[in-house]
């Protein structure tokens, strides 16, 4: 009877359960800018810039729910038509039909006097009305005149509550210029307010501004001056994972021109380590794969397939993977035909020049080849396989795969033919010295994992209630032995 009883009991809780699962709807692109706000001048007035750091967490996700009339009601719900705020801001708008017009006034005479708001408001309306501006190119001109007019009065009201704004509307500035053509011109602007951030120790705006600066740089192919700003500079530490994740890809993309292919694919690595998600950021993702898969393949080593196959990065890695393709079997015909077919997708990225040196990567991979298949080849029989213009070239490139280790051989000059060394034995010096490399490798990666490993917390307390509870029993059992309560039968014959 009881089993029946309480059938009906748990039948309503599951009832009540599945009542209960509807999750309350999103609040609407307004709300969410007056809550905005609110936590803004909830910053201010109490010294925590942790709420100012909440609210611009929601700027990616917001901005892509903005449009005119949300903006418009956002302006109209928090400042009073008699502010000169409102009409300023609402001036950078397209006027609202004439319907909504009489709403308007409607709601506001009827609204009662709010408290004034801080400045740190407006700069974030600003903020959201210039993303907003940036997204047509219709208003593209109209968003550079809005950034300048921005700039001017964020420097003016020089506070520090709106560092963290700052720096987020200096990188809209600088989508501004550039989307405009003008990115050279607003170089000495970075300049001025990039050293005023580094005295006022304005660490976010001051990381914000030297990306700023370095993506100048590196647009106009300014290597030299790009590489001077980070050897003058220092990278705030405690700047967030995506202006280290920019900080590095620039940085990657200097080492690599400069020809440091290590130090260019360790910043890389760290900039897709720190860069956003790939579903939310998968520009960016891309951007630095493309050059990781390239300075990588630079360095002699091949990527990884199953890079090629994630979901953000297949398609745009399309013409990469061929040139991986073609790098990998040392085919020379197939690299060039590849870099014909997409030499306009690789001056689009910036990448074409770096390919370019994968030339010799190419040829070496063939010689390779050609040497373990070969004991001896003439020179004009590797002109001929590897696509060369003349011998002379062959000679000389072989030399050098000679001297640098690639393979092991001699050239005859008289006779015109290289004479491939055979396979090395397994004794020598520099067997020796390469197992000992490896087992420095493993012995270090071994200390490194230890260093790393974690433990549950409070495990050795269990361990020691285990032992003191067998301490426990053996005293019990001596004292019952003792007493002569206990027979050697009743122990068990294991004891």
């Amino acid at each position: 009877m009881t089993d029946v009883e309480m059938k009906p009991a748990e039948a309503k809780a599951s009832d009540e359960k599945k009542k209960e699962e509807p999750k309350p709807a999103p609040i609407s692109p307004v709300a969410e800018i007056k809550i905005n706000v609110a936590l803004i001048d909830r910053a201010v007035s109490t010294l925590e810039p942790r709420f100012t750091h909440r609210v611009l967490r929601t700027l990616t996700a917001l901005r892509k729910r903005v449009d005119d009339s949300v903006l418009r009601d956002a302006i109209v719900d928090i400042y009073p038509k008699d502010n000169p705020v409102h009409k300023a801001l609402l001036s950078w708008l397209p006027s609202a039909p004439a319907s909504s017009d009489q709403s308007m006034e409607v709601d506001s005479s009827t609204k009662p006097s709010q408290p004034e708001l801080v400045p740190e408001a407006e700069m974030y309306l600003r903020l959201l009305i210039l993303q907003h501006l940036l997204k047509s190119e219709d208003t593209q001109e109209k968003a550079l005149e809005l950034a300048n007019e921005t700039v001017e009065k964020m420097q003016s009201l020089n506070r520090r509550s709106m560092d963290a704004i700052a720096a987020k509307i200096w990188y809209a500035v600088d989508r501004a210029y550039e989307l405009a053509g003008e990115l050279s011109d607003a170089r000495p602007l970075f300049l001025a307010a990039q050293r005023t951030a580094s005295l006022r120790s304005d660490e976010e705006a001051h990381a914000a501004l030297i990306n700023c600066l370095l993506r100048s740089y590196i647009t106009y192919n300014l290597y030299d001056q790009a590489d001077k700003l980070v050897s003058k500079t220092t990278f705030p530490p405690s700047a967030s994972n995506s202006q280290f994740a920019r900080y590095h890809y620039y940085l990657g993309r200097i080492r690599a021109v400069q020809l440091n292919y290590s130090e260019a694919h360790t910043n890389l690595q760290q900039a897709i380590r720190r860069a956003p998600p790939p579903k939310t950021a998968p520009g960016f993702y891309q951007a630095v794969h493309k050059y990781f898969v390239v300075v990588e393949l630079l360095m002699g080593d091949i990527p990884d397939r199953t890079l090629f196959r994630h979901v953000v990065l297949e398609k745009a890695l399309t013409a990469y993977f061929e040139i991986v393709k073609a790098v990998r079997t040392g085919s020379l015909d197939n690299f060039q035909a590849t870099l014909q077919k997409h030499a306009a997708q690789f001056e689009e990225d910036n990448t074409y020049t770096l390919i370019i040196r994968l030339r010799q990567n190419v040829i070496k991979t063939g010689i390779r080849r050609l040497s373990l298949s070969y004991s001896r080849i003439s020179l004009r029989d590797i002109c001929v396989k590897l696509n060369l213009d003349s011998e002379e070239d062959a000679e000389y490139i072989v030399g050098k795969a000679i001297r640098d280790g690639v393979i092991e051989g001699r050239i005859v000059h008289e006779k015109g033919w290289m004479e491939c060394g055979t396979q090395k034995n397994g004794y020598g010096p520099e067997v020796s010295e390469v197992f000992g490399r490896r087992i420095a490798f493993c012995l270090d990666l071994h200390n490194q994992s230890v260093k790393a490993m974690r433990y549950p917390l409070n495990a050795h307390r269990k361990e020691l209630a285990a032992a003191e509870g067998a301490r426990e029993r053996e005293k019990e059992l001596a004292k019952e032995i003792q007493d002569g309560d206990l027979d050697d039968e009743d122990l068990g014959p294991d004891f």
